[in-house]
């Protein structure tokens, strides 16, 4: 949460002259309901059930980029999974900086919501220190700084494009 996911996946998607999704955007389409309300009506392995059934569908398609959420690689076999039929790209950011993208962003996030900036930087912590191990299975990782500016995201998609040769 926070990383730039979306906002660096749809850079790159539009540089390769492919379509973006956005796994979450993708099972909200599908299912014609907010993630929350989904969370809600069939709890977290609920969802985690739809979200891998949704991955394998939308890996099908071709010439995508996709940007899954945060916590996609951390169930089933999802990471090897998406490492046996695609580049994997973990952005890694330090709390700090995610706890700024999140400051700068336009959507509710429910997990978030009403958190200090300490509580904030505390929650990032412990959500990377249990979900970081499956971040780092990723074929390729990329260190992201702060994404304030389109020069940064173009440079970001630079990096990224150096480093994996796509």
């Amino acid at each position: 949460m926070g990383a730039g996911k979306t906002t660096i996946g749809h850079a790159l998607a539009k540089e390769l002259g492919c379509r973006f999704y956005d796994l979450d955007w993708y099972i909200e389409m599908r299912f014609r309901k907010k993630i929350p309300e989904i969370f809600q009506e069939r709890g977290e392995e609920g969802f985690r059930e739809i979200e891998h059934n949704m991955l394998h569908e939308v890996a099908e398609f071709e010439n995508i980029v996709l940007s899954c959420g945060g916590g996609t690689p951390c169930f089933y076999d999802n990471m090897e999974y998406m490492n046996s039929i695609c580049t994997t790209i973990y952005l890694k950011a330090s709390p700090e900086v995610l706890a700024a993208h999140l400051k700068m962003g336009k959507v509710i996030r429910p997990l978030i919501q009403g958190k200090s900036p300490e509580e904030l930087t505390t929650f990032i912590r412990e959500s990377l220190k249990e979900r970081e191990p499956f971040y780092l299975k990723a074929k390729y990782i990329l260190d992201i700084d702060l994404l304030e500016t389109r020069e940064k995201v173009g440079e970001s998609v630079r990096l990224l494009r150096e480093k994996t040769g796509i």
